[in-house]
């Protein structure tokens, strides 16, 4: 009988193994069987649909600013304004993206949708370099309002893009790492690779967007040049729904803003009752309860108390079941409560990881500008301004790969740490590249004010393009694993899209930097340091100005770092 009962036993923890054990469902809603579902398998399309969306954006946004200036008439400080103001509404979007796909949607139907509107705003900016060719055939436009009509289409299908970027962004990542079953010590190993080669991947087509199509773009002209990344665009929604029976899908919970808003509000509400010593007696929810069905359980902790005070029971036990249900503003349960202390963890860290992307911010406006004002003659080939950017992703392109399968085992050896070393050593070490970049960068613009103009050649500008490649594998890569990681599993999207709404935010901040800087510089007839002749200026002492404020951030951030508590050992 014994034999018999163990034998029994094990044929049931073989059927177990064949099922993911996160709770993740197939695409019928059914439990997702591991053999079927997942892994490489299902992250093929979705590095696919990547590859696609990062090379249909690139080929717009590396060479945006000289379509603005060259074809619309804009001023430099204009463009690169208009730029990184629609760079970041691009990387601002994905906080409505993630709130829409964590509480309604889901993933993959938000990634369906956004990326249909995608394709849409494409078509829209493909049609505005189509405008003038219908004036010249006749069309029902004249040459004086041409331009206007373009800047209409141009900002309607660019702003379009972002919309679609919203969804794609976030989820496309997030869903890329939930095809991995962390209760698999097998899958969970890929699963710390991923980050690395999601971002590898999207580097190489920026890289194949920054030379090929800008090429396109320069020598064959902009109608052709911008009707190639519809085409890509599409082609990558193809791949993500062809793909759609392999996926692993995850439940939507409810939207994560409204339970950190309740938090804060059933605080404010308790806010003279003082919480208990003793953590078991704050109010949580029992493991049978509906509301716990396959979420995830997150301990007390010692910290940021005043939250507390959403949890802490001020009524009998009775009374309080009664209430949670109906009552969600007045009383939460602990692991509500932790995932807004999570949240706060956070936001000093985030604060600081802005500025990063407001440096980077400069490859596709200032320093396109200023290789636009150099030699762009390499021999026999002119090398474009926006084509310089491919030194920024070369370097991201040869560093992930010593970084994944050279630094990280050897450093694991040394530290004892599964990824080698900490999210936050990564990103602090990332951090300090700005202050790098941002003097070679000076030390160049001061050279070629220095000499005549034009004789100075734009391959002087590859060290600086090549730091940013090495800051953005140390903090991108390590900002957007350490918040997929950190963040509760009701909250995967939203903390995702926090790496892109830092990458929003130093957008913004470069656009209010240039705006400052433009303004303090041009007072009494000046032409101030970044005039539409780069000759007149002093491009240099914005670049000298930058790095001083990243040394200041530099140290911020080390400070908030250090007083960081992990949520669990990275």
């Amino acid at each position: 009988m014994a034999s018999a009962s163990e034998h029994t036993v094990a044929l049931l923890a073989e059927g177990q193994e064949e099922y993911t054990t996160d709770g993740s469902l197939d695409f019928n809603g059914n439990p997702a069987l591991k053999h079927r579902t997942g892994g490489w398998r299902a992250c093929r399309s979705v590095l696919a649909t990547e590859f696609c969306y990062c090379l249909a954006y690139n080929a717009i946004s590396s060479n945006l600013v000289t379509y603005l200036t060259g074809v619309l008439g804009q001023s430099n400080v204009a463009a690169a304004r208009n730029v990184s103001t629609w760079q970041a509404t691009c990387f601002l979007m994905p906080i409505a993206g993630a709130v829409v796909a964590d509480s309604y949607w889901g993933r993959y139907r938000t990634m369906v949708v956004s990326c249909s509107v995608g394709v849409a705003g494409m078509i829209m900016t493909a049609l505005s370099a189509y405008l003038p060719l219908l004036v010249k055939n006749g069309a029902s436009f004249t040459s004086s309002n041409v331009v206007s009509a373009q800047d209409s289409v141009l900002f309607l299908g660019l702003y379009m893009i972002a919309v679609g970027l919203g969804g794609l962004r976030p989820c496309l990542m997030s869903f890329g790492a939930d095809q991995f079953d962390d209760g698999d010590p097998s899958e969970r190993v890929h699963k710390g690779s991923f980050f690395n080669w999601y971002v590898f991947n999207m580097n190489c087509a920026s890289l194949i967007s920054g030379t090929g199509i800008v090429w396109v773009q320069d020598h064959y002209g902009w109608p052709l040049g911008l009707t190639i990344p519809v085409a890509v665009l599409a082609v990558g929604l193809f791949f993500l729904v062809a793909a759609s029976r392999a996926y692993r899908f995850q439940r939507t919970r409810g939207s994560p803003l409204t339970r950190v808003c309740q938090v804060v509000v059933a605080a404010v509400r308790n806010f003279g009752v003082e919480p208990p010593a003793d953590s078991s007696l704050l109010y949580q929810l029992p493991e049978d309860d509906g509301a716990m069905k396959g979420a995830q359980r997150i301990d007390h902790t010692t910290d940021l108390r005043f939250f507390d005070k959403a949890a802490t029971v001020a009524v009998t036990d009775k009374e309080a079941a009664a209430l949670a249900p109906s009552s969600p503003w007045r009383l939460c349960a602990v692991t509500q409560v932790e995932e807004l202390k999570i949240l706060a963890r956070m936001l000093p860290l985030w604060v600081t990881i802005v500025f990063f992307y407001a440096v980077s911010a400069q490859v596709s406006s200032t320093f396109v500008e200023q290789g636009m004002a150099m030699d762009a003659a390499v021999g026999s080939v002119r090398v474009l301004p926006a084509s310089m950017s491919t030194f920024d992703m070369l370097t991201i392109v040869v560093l992930v790969p010593l970084y994944d399968r050279g630094f990280v085992p050897a450093a694991r050896r040394l530290t004892g740490r599964e990824k080698g070393v900490s999210d936050l050593q990564r990103i602090g070490a990332g951090l300090a590249m700005p202050v790098l970049v941002m003097t070679a960068a000076a030390i160049v613009e001061t050279v070629r004010l220095h000499a005549a103009p034009g004789k100075i050649s734009e391959l002087w500008q590859a060290p600086q393009y090549a730091l940013v490649g090495g800051g953005e594998v140390l903090t991108t890569i390590g900002q957007l694993d350490f918040f997929y990681n950190q963040a509760p599993a009701a909250m995967k999207t939203v903390c995702t899209a926090l790496g892109f709404l830092a990458i929003a935010a130093g957008n913004y901040l470069s656009s209010l930097i240039l705006t400052a800087v433009q303004w303090a510089t041009t007072t009494d007839g000046r032409p101030g340091w970044i005039p539409d002749d780069l000759n007149e200026g002093h491009l240099d002492r914005f670049f000298w100005m930058i790095a001083g404020l990243g040394c200041l951030n530099l140290m911020a951030y080390v400070s908030c770092a250090g007083r960081y508590k992990y949520r669990k050992a990275c």
